[in-house]
């Protein structure tokens, strides 16, 4: 999903200096007015920034930086005015839409009108460069390939040659962003500071209602309860590795060399699965070749998407929808083809924009921005502030915990496969292995994206370090390290589109636990009996209403009372994902009893 962004505006406001002493009344007041005029402006922002992103052009990345520079503007100058609310007994509403103007955004306006029209831009040009980075070869003669064309050789390649030159083609996207990134990390904590904030990471986690120092210890006591599982699954991978490329480029006691994991950030590995199949053969589920045999288009990938919400009683897609998405990369301009989903005038203007292709991956990744699009849907009747999810995290479970769903069963009636497979052990864990693959590997890369921008945010972390700091972090954590060796004229965090692009990242973390919790909710809803791993809700009319209640709320509500509307619980959990892979765990264990685990 993209950014929310709720960033600043030009109208001529009164001072709150002038004002007489506030009251109850007029911060309702002030907030109704906010909520009114910042959508306008957010549909203004977010209408250059769909031109942006699907048209990439230094006029379209200039529209966009003013468009934003206006909504930057205005919320420095709301927040200012808020400050004359402090301390007045307030009702619930209203204190709560007072709160969320402070901290649901992803950047705040420095002071200086100069810093704050300069952040801006920093902003658009780095995204664009980004959007248009090409590796044109190691002498910068060969023939140009895009991101979408590096990543073909990272997920499909076993040539540890062609791997290597792939990722450090397009790592080098970073060098010509890092100066940016430098810069921008001064101005951004400029304007975090002059809105009352510590730095831009303080602003990040505040918005989970809680402390900044509360979340930080939160995440990292769920991160402690799932660590078990991966460092199982980490250990199992290396030694399975081993056995394709040789004890010589994949160590024992070694991280694993990041180039050789099927994802250009090491982030998720589902490619390796055909290099790490426990049983090969048994119950295969190969939804890639099926989507290219039956020559299946993005259009029809995306209809699929689509009746998986309508089953569970939800309403269709709008008619529009089809008409504004982007679903394929255009031949003739640079777009970027990160997937997002949109609600471009925050009115039912649903779309997603993505690059489809007939794969497994990419069918997934539909029925999770799709996600993102109904949650805008039960929510686009609440004032703009609370049009949003419970926190970020919430967002981002959704078409997860959905995509969970996405059974064999629900694929034999899609004709993607013949039959369902049979239930026995050995298809079981084929199957819990490719799918902890994706939602287990990346729990550690989900959390340190955003760990290192709190440290840089904070200082721990200078320039003269980001590199070091980056590897140093991702070693520790995940395991993994650079396959050639890295210095401080790289940018490697500068080679992920949220980096740039000033995305916060704990919310896929988050999400990877929430969605366990929200599918073990959903399958109770739908009357489900035996192990989680067993479920399906798909075409549950009960799981969808308890969904869409949840939905409904928005941010209107601390995210504990919209986690406790669908869960009844209070509290994250990782308990679940632990539940839901606990055939997994078992078989892992056995089989790394031989192994050298560890890093």
């Amino acid at each position: 999903m993209r950014s929310r962004l709720l960033p600043f505006l030009l109208l001529p406001l009164t001072a709150a200096s002038a004002s007489p002493p506030a009251t109850p009344d007029e911060a309702r007041a002030f907030v109704k007015t906010v909520n009114e005029e910042m959508k306008t402006l957010a549909v203004k922002g977010s209408t250059a920034d769909w031109i942006k992103s699907t048209y990439i052009t230094g006029d379209t990345e200039r529209a966009s930086a003013w468009a934003n520079d206006d909504l930057i503007a205005y919320t420095r100058r709301v927040l200012e005015q808020a400050k004359r609310f402090d301390g007045l007994p307030l009702d619930p509403d209203t204190a709560r839409m007072l709160l969320l103007l402070r901290v649901n955004n992803t950047v705040l306006a420095p002071a200086d009108p100069a810093h704050r029209a300069e952040l801006t831009e920093l902003l658009a040009r780095m995204e664009g460069l980004y959007g248009a980075g090409k590796y044109c070869g190691p002498d910068g003669q060969g023939k140009c390939r895009d991101l979408l064309q590096l990543e073909e050789v990272v997920n499909r390649s076993h040539d540890p040659k062609a791997l290597l030159d792939a990722w450090t083609g397009w790592h080098a996207v970073g060098r010509q962003i890092r100066p940016l990134y430098e810069r921008f990390v001064v101005l951004a904590n400029e304007g975090a500071r002059d809105n009352g904030f510590q730095d831009v990471g303080a602003l990040w986690r505040s918005a989970y209602d809680m402390t900044p120092e509360e979340f930080e210890r939160e995440a990292e006591r769920v991160w402690a309860q799932v660590k078990p599982l991966y460092d199982d699954l980490h250990c199992y991978v290396r030694a399975a590795l081993q056995k394709k490329y040789g004890k010589a480029l994949v160590p024992d006691g070694k991280p694993i060399p990041a180039h050789l994991l099927g994802n250009m950030w090491a982030q998720e590995w589902t490619n390796i699965y055909p290099l790490v199949e426990p049983y090969p053969g048994v119950s295969s589920l190969d939804v890639t070749r099926r989507l290219e045999a039956q020559h299946w288009d993005a259009r029809r990938m995306v209809k699929l998407g689509e009746s998986f919400y309508t089953g569970l009683g939800l309403d269709p897609l709008p008619a529009t929808f089809w008409t504004r998405s982007q679903f394929t990369k255009p031949r003739d301009r640079d777009v970027v083809c990160h997937p997002s989903a949109w609600d471009v005038t925050w009115s039912d203007d649903q779309r997603i924009k993505m690059c489809i292709r007939p794969q497994e991956e990419d069918l997934i990744t539909i029925h999770h921005e799709l996600g993102h699009n109904y949650y805008q849907h039960a929510y686009v009747k609440l004032p703009f502030l609370y049009m949003t999810g419970a926190n970020d995290g919430f967002h981002e479970a959704v078409g997860d915990a959905l995509a969970l769903s996405v059974t064999p069963a629900y694929l034999v009636k899609a004709g993607l496969l013949d039959r369902v497979p049979p239930t026995n052990d050995k298809a079981l864990i084929n199957s819990q292995l490719k799918s902890a693959l994706e939602k287990v590997a990346f729990l550690p890369f989900g959390k340190d994206i955003d760990v290192w921008r709190w440290q840089v945010f904070s200082g721990k972390v200078t320039p003269a370090s980001y590199e070091s700091s980056w590897w140093a972090l991702r070693t520790k954590d995940q395991g993994i390290g650079p396959p050639v060796p890295r210095t401080e004229a790289d940018f490697d965090p500068g080679a992920k589109y949220h980096v740039p692009a000033n995305v916060p990242y704990t919310r896929y973390f988050l999400a990877r636990v929430y969605q366990f919790q929200f599918y073990r909710a959903l399958c109770k809803a739908a009357g489900h009996q035996g192990p989680l791993h067993a479920c399906t809700f798909a075409g549950s009319k009960e799981a969808g209403r308890r969904l869409e209640a949840m939905l409904a709320l928005g941010a209107s509500k601390p995210w504990p009372d919209a986690l406790q509307a669908l869960t009844g619980e209070r509290r994250t959990d990782g308990g679940a994902l632990l539940e839901y892979f606990a055939p997994l765990k078992t078989w892992l264990k056995e089989q790394n009893r031989d192994q050298s685990c560890g890093w």
